[in-house]
């Protein structure tokens, strides 16, 4: 599967390579630092310098100036070129002759060393005998044999011939041994002992490839387009790479192989042997490595390879799911010169984003095993199942993100089976690291998340969590027990929290019923309120039980006066039941109440207005308590407020009135008084109410009458306020002036205007229509209908027997009994309404 791994980047154009002879072309090159050293066609070496800067955008380009060139006299292509840095030398070999030039003005070494009849070279890059001031190579020479040199700056030393059974094509070499292309064959040679050992034939179509991979391991082109590995030893310890055909060469810079043809340049991977990227790249002449960078070149233009960064290598491969891959990859990122701080925490990091891949594809145990290998942050995971992370944690999930999963029911498609593995997922990993430093810090994250995962699914283990110093937070672990019903755990929470009371309570409610009046005494003696939410807070879903009948608890509750009066609130105002004994003793309870603070010395005026309050919405909101028990009692106590209420509940509206008028003086409960009663009831029994409030009001034996003449004409004027405006006029003073009652009279005006005006138009358009319907009466009568006896009813199809018939308006005839509907032809199906 394809991969970008290199970008090919220009570094000399063909332009400024060319010299004054048209007919230069590159044959080989090498590169030392920043210098470049290129082999031509015709016979010269020219020097460049080449300088690579990255740009803001992170593209590498490179600039080069051209330093200088040598020409080699003897007029044949430069077959290779190796610079040795460490002698300021370049080994030159052009003509079958190795020579030395400067690196800097590429002139002759004074003595003039050389090696004559050479076929190729190679420098051993591991050397046995280790002198920073001079290089170890191997000449293949024609007449078949191999030969070491040591090589210093002015001298090659001839240090040891080994003869061939044929003459090498190619050479590559690692401490003592040499890995040689002959005419027909490969083989190792150990430059010690000059034992060859044969690996495989050549094929004549194959161009020989040799190239050293890692300390004593070879890579070599074999048949059938096959990259074989090969050892010192003549054995092969990976499985071989294919490539392509007409291959001319290979450059490894881990963890890729990069190989060369006519027309692409391909990148294969060690770690796999699959070919990662084919860049198209016609009528290459040369490819090679040199410290980690690569260079290819045509013949006229050079580029370099450069590697996509391996974090951008691995993020595509994450993002195209192919983790192995990718972890693969990441595994050999330190081998790139990466501080190990530094790869250790882009490891795990790409470890947590492939675990979160194979989570999504359902991979359960990989994605488990890479979670805990990369130490993440329990609380990423946990994210993912929504409400499963406690309240009271404030999480932001990792910037930037690991994945780009909402949760859990974006994965399963809200497929309840899918979902609830991956529930079985969550379970086990936390269960596995429960207790190891995965967890350190996250003790109550991953308690509370294996809490609910046991209270929806896994109840019998919630005992065993709850024993062992469970970290749950407790307000949101309660919500979650009690909405899963699982009670006797929620006491083993409150228990553990140092809270026995709500333990208690907790496993009192219980739906064995036995053990619930078993412990309800004791909870009610130490709370009340507590006590008797063990009958308010029954489960919805309970069956009923002759122990639990309303008429039981209340008769139980008698010794508990708090606890009486909350469930009979529980009773009338949440399950709403409409019977008068309920009702009858919440009011008495609240009436009780509110005469026991009147009475008591010292009591609170917020206590007794609070009571008042509830009594009063208790008597004005049911119709089904005994009101002239209550009316009794109150009036003894003189609460008059109470008293209006229960009067209004009796009809006696004048007597309520009175009450609110003359002895509380609050003109405005007057008026809302008349709103409230007469809600829901006919005009007349709205206006009746009003009449009575204005008649109380100007009741002429009422001895504070003038105070009242501002609350009347307040009443008058009050938009919501309806009356008979005649009766009105016959109730007033008839002292009072026109410019007092102005305002009244002007909308009793407009409104009798008002409603004459819309009563004339009523009739006017009932007159019009009676017309409309007499006409369309009339012009129905105008057609004669003949009967014959030919004709037949147009349902049945039979003939008429006697005179009796039904005609409709679109002049359809039938049998009365054939005509079901009057309004819907029978035939046609037409509506007339």
């Amino acid at each position: 599967m394809s991969i970008k791994a290199f970008e090919l980047v220009p570094v000399i154009e063909r332009v400024k390579l060319m010299s004054d002879k048209a007919k230069t072309q590159i044959e080989c090159l090498d590169v030392c630092g920043k210098n470049m050293y290129i082999g031509t066609s015709d016979c010269f070496v020219v020097h460049y310098s080449i300088d690579e800067r990255a740009l803001a955008n992170g593209r590498i380009v490179y600039s080069s100036e051209k330093q200088g060139h040598k020409y080699l006299v003897v007029k044949k292509p430069v077959a290779q070129l190796r610079a040795a840095s460490a002698l300021n030398r370049i080994m030159v070999l052009c003509d079958n002759t190795l020579t030395l030039l400067n690196m800097f003005d590429l002139e002759p070494i004074v003595t003039g060393a050389k090696i004559k009849g050479v076929v190729c070279f190679c420098i051993n890059d591991n050397p046995v005998r280790t002198n920073p001031f001079s290089v170890e190579i191997c000449v293949a020479l024609k007449r078949k044999t191999v030969q070491l040199y040591t090589v210093t700056e002015d001298r090659m030393m001839h240090l040891r011939d080994v003869t061939l059974p044929e003459q090498a094509v190619t050479v590559g070499m690692d401490s003592v041994t040499v890995c040689a292309a002959l005419t027909s064959q490969y083989c190792m040679i150990n430059t010690d002992t000059s034992q060859i050992t044969d690996l495989f034939p050549i094929d004549d179509n194959v161009q020989p490839v040799i190239k050293r991979i890692s300390k004593e391991e070879f890579l070599l082109s074999g048949p059938s387009a096959l990259g074989i590995f090969a050892t010192s030893a003549g054995i092969s310890q990976r499985p071989p790479m294919q490539w392509s055909d007409g291959l001319t060469a290979v450059s490894f810079v881990h963890p890729y192989i990069v190989a060369l043809n006519d027309e692409f340049i391909t990148v294969h991977s060690i770690l796999d042997q699959q070919q990662k990227q084919a860049i198209p790249f016609v009528s290459g002449v040369f490819l090679g490595d040199f410290d980690g960078r690569i260079f290819v070149a045509s013949s006229r233009e050079i580029y370099s390879l450069v590697p996509i960064p391996f974090e951008k290598q691995i993020q595509a491969l994450l993002a195209d799911k192919r983790v192995q891959e990718a972890l693969e990859l990441a595994k050999n990122a330190n081998k790139t010169g990466m501080s190990r701080e530094k790869f250790v925490k882009m490891f795990k990091r790409i470890q947590q984003q492939a675990a979160f891949i194979e989570l999504s594809e359902k991979n359960f145990d990989e994605a488990g095993q890479l979670f805990k290998e990369s130490e993440i942050d329990i609380r990423e995971v946990i994210s993912l199942y929504p409400h499963f992370l406690p309240s009271s944690v404030n999480f932001t999930r990792s910037v930037p993100a690991l994945h780009e999963i909402a949760d859990i029911n974006q994965l399963s498609r809200s497929d309840e089976e899918t979902k609830a593995a991956y529930k079985v997922f969550l379970k086990e990993f936390l269960e596995d690291i429960r207790g190891t430093s995965i967890t350190h810090g996250y003790k109550l994250e991953g308690d509370v998340a294996l809490l609910k995962l046991y209270a929806e699914s896994w109840p019998e283990k919630l005992p065993e969590l709850l024993a062992d110093d469970p970290g749950c937070d407790l307000n949101d672990c309660v919500t979650w027990l009690e909405r899963h019903n699982r009670l006797y755990s929620l006491g083993l929470l409150y228990q553990h929290h140092g809270e026995s009371e709500k333990a208690l309570a907790v496993w009192t409610n219980l739906s064995n019923h036995e053990l619930l009046w078993k412990y309800v005494d004791w909870v009610l003696e130490k709370d009340e309120e507590l006590g008797v939410k063990i009958f308010t807070e029954r489960p919805a879903n309970e069956p009923q039980s002759e122990r639990l009948r309303p008429e039981t608890v209340v008769d139980y509750l008698h010794r508990f006066p708090r606890a009486v009066i909350t469930y009979l609130e529980y009773l009338i105002f949440q399950r709403r039941l409409e019977k008068e004994k309920y009702h009858t003793h919440l009011a008495v309870l609240y009436l009780e109440a509110v005469i026991k603070l009147m009475e008591t010395n010292g009591s609170k005026k917020e206590e007794l207005d609070i009571a008042r309050s509830k009594l009063r919405h208790m008597l004005q909101m049911s119709n089904l308590y005994r009101v002239q028990l209550i009316l009794g009692k109150a009036k003894e106590k003189e609460m008059h407020a109470e008293c209006a209420i229960l009067y209004g509940k009796l009809e006696e509206h004048d007597k309520a009135l009175r009450i609110l008028v003359h002895k509380l003086k609050d003109f405005g409960a007057a008026e809302n008084y008349c709103q409230v009663n007469s809600r829901g009831k006919d005009p007349a029994a709205c206006k009746r109410l009003y009449h009575i409030l204005l008649s109380v009001y100007l009741d002429p034996t009422y001895e504070r009458r003038d105070t009242l003449v501002a609350p009347a004409m307040s009443l008058l004027n009050n938009a919501e306020a309806e009356f008979d405006n005649v009766k009105v006029l016959q109730l007033l003073p008839e002292s009072w002036s026109v410019g007092l009652l102005s305002q009244f009279l002007t909308r009793a005006v407009r409104t009798s205007m008002h409603n004459s005006r819309m009563t004339r138009i009523e009739r006017m358009m009932a007159r019009g229509e009676n017309l409309h319907v007499k006409q369309t009466f009339i012009e129905m009568q105008r057609d004669a209908i003949i009967m014959t006896e030919d004709r037949v009813c147009a349902v049945c199809g039979r003939a008429f027997s006697d005179p009796t018939f039904v005609r409709y308006p679109n002049g359809v005839v039938t049998h009365v009994h054939c005509a079901k509907n009057k309004y819907i032809c029978p035939v046609t199906g037409r509506l007339f309404r």
